[in-house]
């Protein structure tokens, strides 16, 4: 009988060590580092430049790519392509033929190589052709309306003249110039200027009423 216990008692400590399993202890595995990238500044300068262009601020785009190709710490490629891109602007909705002519004459100059430089210079050849054109409209052709000749010196990019020319006749533009004159500093919003008001409002619908800057001063 006592044997059989002995027996009995050894096959079941025999059960139990086979049937005892050891658990893996879990082990936190660190997640991985992550790089953080810091972009450049003219990087930052190209993201607010598309930002404005967005929200329909063309001149303030203009000026900010001004801005870039003067960096010290630019390289030549981000040079040449804020030079590109500024052309773009002025001969599209910023409204200076003569201003992007400059332009690609100065990224044609300085940077000969750069990857769009026969797209510049089908740009520049387009350019001058308009500006030809405009200037002989100017010169010669008396059937222009007033507010064709306004607009006509403002594709120019003779802004100054525009708005003299705006002023002695007392011309209202269309909204996208008085825009544009905001933009650039001919027109300002304040209510001690005197002077003709002109209503105006921007691409988020935001309404003004301007005045000529250098007027009540």
């Amino acid at each position: 009988m006592r044997r059989l216990l002995a027996v009995s008692v050894f096959a079941f400590l025999g059960a139990c060590a086979t049937s005892t399993t050891v658990e893996p202890v879990a082990v936190d595995t660190p997640p991985p580092v992550q790089e953080t990238v810091i972009p450049s500044a003219s990087a930052l300068a190209m993201d607010t430049v598309d930002k404005l262009i967005a929200a329909g601020n063309e001149q303030a785009a203009i000026l900010r790519l001004q801005q870039l190709v003067g960096m010290q710490d630019a390289t030549d490629a981000e040079r040449a392509a804020a030079l590109y891109r500024m052309a773009e602007l002025q001969y599209g909705d910023g409204n200076d033929v003569f201003g992007a002519i400059g332009t690609l004459d100065e990224l044609l100059e300085d940077y000969p190589d750069f990857e769009f430089a026969a797209d510049a210079e089908d740009m520049r050849n387009t350019a001058r052709g308009e500006a030809t054109s405009l200037n002989f409209a100017l010169e010669t052709d008396e059937t222009l309306t007033p507010t064709e000749r306004f607009e006509t010196m403002f594709r120019l990019g003779r802004h100054q003249d525009a708005a003299d020319f705006m002023l002695s006749r007392n011309l209202t533009p269309k909204n996208a110039y008085l825009l544009d004159m905001y933009q650039v500093g001919y027109l300002c919003e304040d209510d001690e200027l005197t002077g003709p008001a002109y209503d105006m409002a921007e691409p988020d619908g935001t309404a003004r009423t301007l005045h000529f800057c250098e007027f009540g001063k």
